[in-house]
């Protein structure tokens, strides 16, 4: 028998009904945010920093992406892109995929298999195109080929199973280029399928995209278009947010202490802090004298005060680790009394009176001082830690003189190895071991600023990638990871939180607590006035 509906069912619908329209989508509008600084280009696939994932992720699509509405980048929140969908054979050695139909590159041409390859190709270096650097190539040193049936299929294959390259394919690193724009053209005016199509960027001051009409996604984007206007100073970047001149500011930008200003200055806006996946870090030149010491190198590692760190920069809020995002929110992190136990994680006068004895060791002392040059990015998140460094250096009787590079330049140096001592940030483009172990420590790779190199930790690598029970898998992970700090690989001072705010009319943004790289599509965003 049919229930009769009551009166305070029918009032409950239509409450429900008008709640639904009062947070209906509205097109239209520009979204302004915040940049930091000048991107060295806006192509993603050359680059590696957040300076150019943030603006530029919007004009691609990938194969597969992280839910741009999940916080957390996982397995399970990864969704259909460019791919509608996928499977491995059954000794996990190909990936193949069935492609969107219908598709338009942003100047009108179709999209077929052959970006694919031709993406893949000039990733592994074997195309007729070829990239001016490619700090990802030790991503794909597991790719042997990629290749094509037809327009609509695509098939990646591995020399050895991989479970993770599903998400490596889901960073916001890891965008389709189109075959018939030469990569030159792409740091440019790049060319994509994404939701937003690139307008202009002038130097020092902005980024205009615009709304791409012919988007494969229907209804999307909400935004008519988004404007980064570049401002160098941090606090005038606040002062600008607070004051309701943008919409969003630059979404890695907000310390722990100037969130306390916003909420003071700005009470409405949202929020929110989180883990970044991004370590402060210290790199050292072990090519050049006095650094090819290992004695010297140990000792920097243990002069570290990493609390100090934590607490000057996060209030206490930043974490202590190894070269994993720490848990909770990382997922392959050392746990915390694995940590302790670790070379420069203890005790730290102790540690710093080993070091002085290594020092000593290497000739220098109270009245023989190291004088060193410190160099780091032009940019605040950068500058402070750096300033921290070199005042821990002194404790050792290394003096540390400042040296701030502008982004462009900096990442040219580092990756030409052409610096000695340098206060760096690096970011995981995913949560997983093969990201950072390939990207950071693999031999021969680009991103490996310090040149680490040891056959057997590579052998480590691969055999972790290789294995499928992610219990056994992470307990090689630990190791591997003890082993890089006992190594002084790369010593890792911090894992930094960081907020990004917006205005109470910013809606649908979501900001992921275990990566920068992934989440910077703005498809689903829309402005409420």
């Amino acid at each position: 028998m049919k229930r009769p509906i009551t009166c305070i069912a029918l009032l409950g619908v239509m409450t429900s009904l008008a709640t639904g329209a009062a947070w209906a989508q509205k097109p239209g509008g520009i979204l302004r945010i915040q940049h930091m600084d000048m991107p060295p280009s806006p192509s993603i696939h050359e680059e590696a920093t957040v300076s150019v994932v943030v603006p530029f992720m919007a004009l691609f699509n990938n194969l597969v992406m992280y839910d741009q509405s999940v916080a957390r980048n996982t397995f399970e929140s990864i969704v259909p892109d460019l791919a509608t969908s996928w499977s491995w054979n059954d000794d996990g050695t190909r990936l193949s995929f069935k492609l969107r139909q219908g598709v338009k590159w942003h100047d009108g041409k179709p999209f077929t298999a052959q970006d694919v390859r031709c993406t893949f190709e000039m990733l592994l270096g074997t195309g007729e195109d070829k990239l001016r650097r490619n700090p990802r190539s030790a991503w794909y040193s597991n790719l042997e080929k990629v290749t094509v049936e037809g327009d609509y299929d695509v098939t990646l294959h591995v020399k050895n199973r991989q479970p993770s390259l599903l998400a490596l394919l889901a960073s916001g690193y890891t965008p389709i280029y189109p075959c018939h724009v030469p990569s030159r053209e792409m740091r440019r005016k790049p060319i994509g399928t994404g939701p937003f199509k690139f307008a202009e960027m002038r130097t020092n001051e902005s980024i205009k995209l615009v709304k791409n009409q012919d988007y494969w996604k229907p209804g999307r984007p909400y935004l008519d278009g988004i404007e980064y206007t570049i401002i160098s100073n941090r606090s005038t970047r606040m002062l600008a947010f607070a004051s309701g001149q943008f919409d969003m500011t630059f979404p890695t930008d907000v310390s722990v202490p100037l969130l306390a200003n916003i909420r003071k200055d700005a009470p409405h806006a949202q929020c929110t802090l989180r883990t970044t996946g991004v370590s402060v870090n210290l790199i050292v030149n072990r090519e050049m004298a006095p650094f090819d010491n290992p004695d010297i190198r140990r000792a920097m590692a243990m002069a570290l005060d990493r609390q100090a760190f934590i607490d000057i920069l996060s209030e206490g809020k930043g974490k202590m680790g190894g070269t994993m995002l720490p848990p909770p929110e990382g997922v392959w992190g050392l746990p915390p009394d694995m940590l302790k136990s670790m070379v420069g994680y203890g005790d730290v006068e102790q540690s710093r009176e080993h070091a002085r004895e290594l020092m000593k060791k290497a000739g220098y002392g109270p009245d023989k001082r190291l004088k060193i040059k410190v160099s780091t990015r032009n940019i605040a998140t950068f500058r402070d830690p750096a300033a921290i460094l070199i005042d821990q250096l002194r404790h050792i009787w290394i003096d540390g003189e400042l040296e701030i590079i502008d982004t462009a330049v900096y990442y040219n140096r580092v990756f030409k190895k052409d610096y000695t001592v340098a206060l760096n940030l690096t970011g995981s483009a995913v949560d997983d071991p093969d990201q950072n172990l390939f990207e950071n420590y693999a031999c021969g790779s680009l991103r490996n600023y310090n040149n680490y190199c040891d056959a057997e930790m590579t052998k480590m690598f691969e055999a972790q990638s290789r294995e499928t029970d992610q219990k056994k898998r992470q307990q090689m992970v630990w190791e591997i990871d003890r082993k890089l700090q006992e190594d002084v690989a790369w010593p890792i001072i911090m894992h930094g939180v960081a907020a990004g705010c917006w205005q109470p009319h910013v809606k649908g943004v979501t900001i992921m607590v275990n990566s920068i790289y992934n989440g910077w599509r703005f498809e689903d965003v829309w402005l409420d006035k």
